[in-house]
């Protein structure tokens, strides 16, 4: 967004002490730049604001691109049709003549020279109190539309104060001016916004004009087609907010499918695809359900029945069918209208990273790491032009979107640690001259700390009587507590090797 030559008054250099936060809890990152996290705040309510303001923006924003836009956007005659500005949703909190920006991850930063325009700005225009919802930005030297990567590697590891010095923020709504909340009837938002930066130069008013449906397309074709921009957000009060994108195109692999249940059996359900990240390692995307006819599902389920492989891996769709696993190979074309890598509270997206073992045909679990997920994805077409290998898939077709934290993390270094056996009993019983077995394995995973998916103990219990309709049993129990852990497998002890069981193999760790 055009920013003209800054006239705003500038606020004193910050010191060591801050009004809204522990400043010397803060990292500093460079100069009187700081940052933190949320523990450190004055008012914790500011985190829960946070949350709050762009979890219910998550949950009331509709996104289309143009095409579908133009069937389903409501005819409003008086609508706010703003720019879309490709940056990090954040707050601003401003008291006591002091400011400080907070995303929902809880990431607060002080210190900026955009946070000292604002203090100063409603210093001067008399506020007392107020909470801003806006996207942080990098304004770029070259002229180039803004990018959230850019926002996110400059805020957090800026090279130099003219990087610091770059950071803007375009504020989009008022969720608190002098203890009273105007974001009910955006008019008045929007106006208490303008008048208070209008002289901004770092923090200003995203672009906005008002008008009707049509106007809309208008404006989406100036700003998106001709000038680049991201999208067009439209706000109505009695309509909603619509965000409206170009789609955005992308080859992935396909590693796995699910078939239709009742009437739609013998048709595919969905694909799983994953992003190549190294010659045999592929870290799942998302699912893909749209965007086939019943003829391809049809064709489509033949084709991936012939390449079923074994997988330790097993994810299921949303009719809780299991996804069955193929050999990488297939590359699929999607069209999607957005790639977010964060939850509206601020969370990663962690998506699993899979091993391929050709030798063995099989997919391998590793661990999950923090990528992505697409908003509407469609499938369009398989790529015979293509190999699922990362020089044809790049990383960068998601990247270049969104921001990813911790990319250069590569999951083969941080292979979770293995388990430790803490106790093995083996025990045989004859009965009509079977023989049956019980196995009663107990360990310790040594990953509770680093994979949510992964309990600290494990009890397992194999239990075999060939006798039996169904001869292989199995159960287990899981506890983050060594004490409890060892309780259960005293009371399985007790319980099943009794009454002519003889231990013929234990071990202890």
């Amino acid at each position: 967004m055009a920013a003209p030559a800054s006239s705003a008054p500038s606020a004193p250099p910050a010191s060591e002490e801050h009004p809204l936060v522990d400043a010397s809890a803060l990292k500093i990152l460079l100069g009187r730049y700081r940052s933190g996290g949320a523990e450190t705040l004055v008012d914790p309510e500011w985190l829960r604001q946070a949350r709050r303001r762009r979890r219910d923006l998550g949950e009331t924003m509709r996104a289309f691109d143009f095409d579908t836009a133009q069937q389903r956007l409501p005819a409003v005659d008086d609508s706010f049709i703003s720019r879309k500005i490709d940056g990090e949703f954040t707050c601003l909190a401003y008291r006591d003549g002091a400011c400080l920006s907070l995303n929902p991850g809880g990431t607060v930063r002080i210190g900026a020279p955009f946070l000292d325009e604002a203090a100063a700005l409603l210093k001067a225009a008399g506020v007392r109190s107020a909470l801003l919802g806006g996207e942080l930005y990098v304004r770029r030297s070259d002229g180039k539309r803004p990018r959230v990567h850019d926002v996110t590697r400059v805020a957090r590891n800026p090279a130099s104060q003219a990087e610091v010095d770059s950071l803007c923020f375009a504020v989009f709504n008022v969720y608190e001016l002098d203890g009273q909340d105007p974001s009910g009837r955006y008019a008045d938002a929007l106006e208490a916004a303008q008048r208070l930066f209008a002289g901004g130069d770092r923090v200003q008013v995203v672009e906005t004009v008002r008008g009707d449906r049509q106007r809309v397309f208008q404006q989406y074709r100036q700003w998106v087609e001709q000038e680049g921009a991201e999208g067009v957000v439209t706000r109505s009060d009695s309509s909603g907010i619509f965000k409206i994108k170009p789609r955005h195109s992308l080859d992935l692999a396909v590693v796995g499918f699910s078939e239709g249940i009742d009437d739609r059996t013998g048709l595919l359900h969905s694909l799983l695809v994953a992003i190549p990240t190294d010659a045999d390692s592929f870290q799942i995307v998302g699912r893909v359900g749209g965007g086939f006819s019943d003829e391809l599902r049809a064709s489509l389920l033949t084709l991936l029945n012939q390449r079923l492989v074994a997988s330790d891996y097993v994810e299921v769709n949303s009719d809780q069918v299991g996804y069955r696993m193929v050999e990488p190979g297939l590359v699929a074309e999607l069209s999607c209208l957005d790639v977010v890598s964060r939850t509206s509270l601020g969370s990663t997206i962690d998506r699993m990273v899979l091993d391929w073992h050709g030798s063995e045909r099989r997919w391998e679990g590793v661990r999950r790491l923090p990528l992505c997920s697409l908003i509407s994805p469609q499938f369009v077409r398989l790529r015979d032009d293509k190999q699922a290998r990362p020089e044809d898939l790049r990383l960068s077709q998601l990247s270049d979107i969104t921001e990813i934290p911790e990319l250069e993390r590569n999951a083969a270094e941080l292979r979770l640690p293995a388990s430790t056996v803490l106790e093995r009993a083996v025990a045989t019983k004859v009965l009509k001259g079977a023989t049956l077995v019980r196995k009663l394995l107990l360990w310790k995973t040594n990953k509770e700390t680093l994979s949510p998916d992964h309990p600290a103990y494990v009890l397992h219990i194999t239990d075999y009587s060939p006798n039996r309709e169904a001869p292989l049993n199995h159960e287990i129990r899981v506890s983050s507590s060594e004490e409890q852990i060892r309780q259960f497998l005293q009371e399985w002890r007790a319980k099943l090797f009794v009454g002519g069981w003889k231990v013929v193999g234990k071990e202890a760790g």
